[in-house]
C-alpha cells in the first residue's frame, strides 16, 4: 500500500510514521518535503514563504511520482496545499495551476491517515508558534480530506489517541 500521513504541524505524524515503519519492515518511509528539500540544499525561510511552500509542493509531487508500492509518506500534496491556502499571501497562489497534478498524485495513494489536532495536545507548541494558524491548517486539511473538498476518491482514516493507539488503528485498517 501507498500510505500518506497528513495533519497540521506538531500532531505526531513523523512519530506515527516511524512506529508504522517499525511494524512493516518491507515498507520505505519517505520524509516530509520540507526535510527532503533541506537535505537537498534548498534554503527555506524560518517562516516559509509562498515560494517555499510551492517548492515543497513540487517536492511532494515528485516523491509520490518516484515511489513504489510499499511506501509511507510523511505528508502528501494535500498537506502542502492546506498550508498554501492558509498562508498570509494565499492570494498569490493559483490553485488552478496545481489542482490536476495534486489530484493525480493523491489518487495514486491507497490510504491517507489524518492525524488531527486533539483537544488535549499530545505535543506542546513552541511559544513562537502560531496556534491559530495551526488550527486553520487543521481545519483546511479536514475540509480537503474528510469533506471531500478536493474531489478525490482516496480512503481517509482519522486516528486518535496516543502513538500506540494510533499505530494500532492503522495496523487494523491495513490488515
Amino acid at each position: 500500500m501507498r500510505i500518506a500521513f497528513s495533519g497540521s504541524h506538531r500532531v505526531g505524524k513523523t512519530t506515527l510514521v516511524q512506529h508504522i515503519a517499525g511494524r512493516l519492515p518491507g515498507y520505505v518511509a519517505v520524509d516530509e518535503p520540507y526535510d527532503l528539500l533541506e537535505e537537498e540544499g534548498y534554503e527555506l525561510a524560518e517562516q516559509p514563504s509562498l515560494e517555499d511552500f510551492e517548492a515543497q509542493l513540487v517536492r511532494s509531487l515528485a516523491a509520490l511520482a518516484a515511489a513504489g508500492p510499499d511506501v509511507l509518506f510523511d505528508r502528501c500534496p494535500v498537506d502542502i496545499l492546506a498550508y498554501l491556502l492558509e498562508h498570509d499571501d494565499a492570494t498569490g497562489f493559483d490553485l488552478d495551476d496545481w489542482i490536476e497534478q495534486i489530484r493525480d498524485a493523491v489518487d495514486s495513494l491507497d490510504l491517507i491517515v489524518f492525524v488531527p489536532v486533539e483537544d488535549a495536545d499530545r505535543i506542546a507548541l513552541a511559544p513562537h508558534e502560531d496556534a491559530a494558524h495551526r488550527l486553520a491548517v487543521h481545519d483546511r486539511l479536514r475540509d480537503l480530506l474528510l469533506d471531500e473538498a478536493l474531489g478525490v476518491d482516496v480512503e481517509v482514516l482519522t486516528v486518535v489517541g496516543d502513538v500506540r493507539a494510533r499505530t494500532d488503528q492503522v495496523m487494523v485498517r491495513i490488515g
